[in-house]
């Protein structure tokens, strides 16, 4: 794929989707757990090539419809997870002025124990357990050694005093309890996943949460009216796509960087081009249905 991102970089098109398409919308742009030296990369490209605002700023103007608050190309910088990691990239984030929203999974920051995509040792692909029920895929995975409420020996996720130490530069919000796949979980499977993460991170950690991401970006009706009364503002999905002051608080769309270390793909899936090119593909491929 490497050869076709730097095709699609020297192609000018990125710059014609920066320069017109994203002038006047929102990006979000997804990360998970990149390194210190990827961090560098990208934000030294996207802090000299786009406006990086807040969450928050981004959310202020949403609720107020209000075009003036934001600049051109303006874009908002995301980790989902929680991964131990980020806290390595705070020196970057400060460097380049890159006001970050990191989601936290409330009941494996600060411990030992493990994200369950991170430790499937079934034997079946991580994306078989996601069609799962969300009680099927814990005895899978239980059968296999895992339970998402065990202690390891090794940590994954933030501690309390690394978020201690980001808090001041990073916004941090809610991405459940457990990471499952919401709509395989039951009405209090979900309701728990989505208000007792809200709880926690506020209750131990005094955030101030009104945010939240979808875990593998999955929802439906269901979990945007429990996040509606677990008292959420808003939330993003990782549907493909640009957002503007008229976009749904609820249904906020993403694009992935892929954690990428390649700077030719973070310039194509950055500008969104990759996004229309993916969502292109899909909409011809349900034609031919």
């Amino acid at each position: 794929m490497k050869p076709l991102f730097k095709l699609l970089r020297y192609s000018g098109l990125p710059w014609v989707f920066r320069e017109w398409i994203q002038r006047n919308k929102v990006t979000i742009l997804m990360f998970h757990d990149i390194s210190k030296e990827v961090a560098h990369q990208s934000f030294k490209y996207l802090s000299r090539n786009y406006n990086l605002i807040s969450l928050q700023e981004y959310q202020k103007a949403l609720t107020g419809r209000n075009t003036n608050l934001l600049p051109k190309k303006s874009m908002v910088i995301t980790f989902d997870d929680g991964h131990k990691q980020n806290y390595e990239i705070l020196s970057v984030l400060q460097e380049f002025e890159v006001p970050a929203t990191i989601f936290l999974c409330s009941g494996i920051v600060d411990s030992y124990r493990h994200y369950w995509f991170k430790s499937n040792k079934t034997g079946i692909a991580t994306d078989q357990l996601k069609q799962l029920s969300n009680q099927e895929r814990l005895k899978v995975l239980a059968s296999a050694g895992f339970r998402q409420d065990q202690a390891y020996q090794d940590r994954q996720a933030l501690t309390s005093q690394e978020i201690k130490e980001m808090k001041p530069f990073v916004d941090f919000q809610a991405h459940t309890v457990f990471h499952p796949i919401l709509p395989q979980c039951d009405d209090e499977e979900s309701w728990f996943e989505i208000a007792e993460c809200k709880g926690q991170l506020e209750e131990n950690f005094q955030l101030q949460i009104n945010a939240f991401a979808y875990p593998n970006g999955d929802y439906g009706t269901r979990e945007v009216s429990y996040l509606k009364n677990a008292g959420y503002e808003l939330a993003v999905t990782v549907d493909l796509g640009l957002n503007t002051i008229k976009s749904n608080p609820y249904r906020l769309k993403r694009l992935s960087s892929n954690d990428t270390a390649d700077i030719n793909e973070l310039i194509v899936k950055s500008s969104g081009l990759w996004a229309m090119i993916i969502n292109l593909l899909k909409k011809r491929g349900n034609n031919k249905i």
